[in-house]
């Protein structure tokens, strides 16, 4: 009897595949809206609107004091919030020792913060004074150019790259606004005098370009530095130029005031409003982004609406709620992917053609380190767990 030709196996090799109650092949809906809606993002959206909610105090004092009391005053209210920044952290700064006292940063970074100083002051004194000139819908809108010139400023000089997701929530957020200014045409709320719409317009355009500005220096000082140095050198001057703004444009405006217990309360809860916020913001855009934080703050506006409900009188449309949660839909998509630092041009390029083969590249050294971070934290892509057997 013959032998059997020997039989050749031509599996080299076989991959066993993990029992399925460990990985699934093709996650399930429930699985993908769990891994979006993670503990990181909903915290995050919930930082986001406590800012919001804090913008929406100062909101509400600052028109208490203008229509019951008659105080346009907003220089003023700015000055005591920089003297609150000055009394905590300037003089936190000057009890230190060593290269973090207030002397060594002032040798060091003095003009810079001088300038950052008078660019925050500007921004929300270009702002409130808009609301003199031009409609409530035209500030509402024209202050969400803050959002473009942040992209921009942290493109270019923060070195962030966005994926598509990122530019499609911003898309989604701004249509919400859109939808909120929608709404407040269509009850007819109180649009404001608007007799010089132009000048008025242009405030804002100017405000929001020096918001933009101001966010964007305060993310790179706040992830590359420190919270403290950065109010403490607000607080510093901050107070110096608003005190002298306040003495030459506003000391008559603030001689006109009645004052009592009432308009005390009231300077008090936004002097309050308005530290929180410059305390608690540098802390939300150093766990996400500058960009972040302004497409949050979007939803101040509908807070603001919501309490006038019951405070004002104001109308409600059913397109508040809508814009309301779309916004919130902006912020999911936003926020449910990282951002990339390329700190140099090689990792963008790998970045961006992360999907196709990367091409060759000369071996002119190590590549420089990329950081990776938006809401989210560092972003860990899922492989597949398999066995080779």
């Amino acid at each position: 009897q013959q032998p059997e030709p020997p039989q050749h196996n031509h599996v080299v090799s076989t991959i066993e595949t993990v029992p399925s109650d460990t990985a699934t092949a093709s996650p399930t809906l429930l699985h993908r809206l769990r891994k979006v809606f993670n503990r990181e993002l909903l915290l995050t959206l919930a930082l986001g609107q406590v800012l919001s909610l804090l913008i929406c105090g100062i909101g509400l004092t600052s028109k208490y004091l203008a229509t019951d009391y008659h105080a346009n005053t907003p220089v003023f209210q700015s000055f005591l919030n920089y003297i609150l920044l000055f009394l905590v952290y300037t003089t936190t700064l000057a009890v230190r020792q060593g290269e973090e006292n207030l002397l060594a940063i002032l040798k060091r970074r003095w003009w810079k913060y001088m300038i950052l100083g008078l660019i925050d002051i500007e921004a929300n004194y270009l702002v409130i004074k808009a609301y003199q000139y031009t409609t409530l819908t035209s500030v509402q809108l024209l202050d969400c150019f803050v959002i473009p010139v942040v992209l921009l400023l942290s493109w270019f000089f923060l070195l962030v790259r966005y994926k598509v997701v990122h530019f499609v929530g911003v898309g989604v957020c701004l249509l919400g606004m859109g939808c909120m200014v929608g709404a407040d045409v269509l009850v007819g709320r109180q649009q404001g005098l608007g007799d010089h719409k132009l000048l008025g317009d242009l405030l804002v355009l100017a405000g929001a370009t020096l918001y933009g500005i101001s966010n964007v220096c305060e993310e790179f000082i706040v992830k590359n530095l420190s919270r403290v140095e950065f109010l403490g050198m607000m607080g510093l001057f901050g107070s110096f130029f608003s005190g002298i703004q306040l003495a030459i444009m506003e000391h008559k405006e603030l001689l006109k005031v009645q004052w009592d217990w009432q308009i005390g309360l009231l300077y008090i809860g936004f002097s309050a409003c308005m530290f929180g916020l410059y305390s608690f913001m540098p802390v939300v855009i150093k766990r996400t982004s500058a960009t972040a934080v302004n497409l949050s703050l979007l939803t101040a506006d509908l807070y603001s609406l919501f309490c006038g409900l019951f405070l004002f009188q104001y109308k409600f449309s059913g397109l508040y709620l809508l814009s309301f949660f779309i916004i919130l839909l902006g912020l999911v998509l936003y926020s449910s992917s990282s951002t990339y630092v390329a700190q140099d041009p090689r990792v963008y390029k790998q970045f961006r053609n992360a999907g196709n083969a990367v091409p060759d590249m000369p071996n002119v050294g190590p590549l420089e380190p990329s950081v990776t971070y938006s809401s989210l934290g560092q972003e860990i892509e899922d492989e597949p767990r398999v066995r080779v057997a």
